[in-house]
């Protein structure tokens, strides 16, 4: 078995992502020049709340990792931001973890390797 290694890229967003807060996300990520092998992770721990302008980056953040090779993960969902994901059924489109941890845990199990 071959171990890829890949670089982490850990975007924070924090308080509401809406209109204001996607545009802050979006910006943050396009200062990020994707690269094969990293894993984008957005860690939603400190978002209170999401509307769905806030979902904007989101996709257009997993459509840019999707095509440079890079892998976007999400954690640390609250439930309110969860539930705008599932009644969007972006749920089912995401890679979403409980914690931070899970994302390495389970990745393991799948034969990525995140030198640190």
């Amino acid at each position: 078995m071959i171990a890829q290694e890949c670089q982490v890229i850990l975007f924070k967003p924090q308080g509401s992502i809406d209109r204001e807060g996607g545009k802050a996300l979006s910006e943050q990520m396009a200062t990020v020049k994707p690269q094969r092998d990293q894993l984008w992770v957005i860690d939603l721990a400190e978002v209170d709340l999401m509307d769905s302008s806030g979902l904007v980056p989101l996709i257009k953040g997993l459509k840019i990792a999707r095509q440079s090779g890079c892998r976007l993960v999400i954690c640390n969902c609250s439930a309110s931001v969860r539930l705008i994901l599932e009644l969007t059924q972006l749920d089912s489109v995401f890679e979403i973890f409980d914690t931070y941890q899970d994302i390495f845990t389970i990745a393991k199990d799948t034969s990525l390797v995140v030198s640190a």
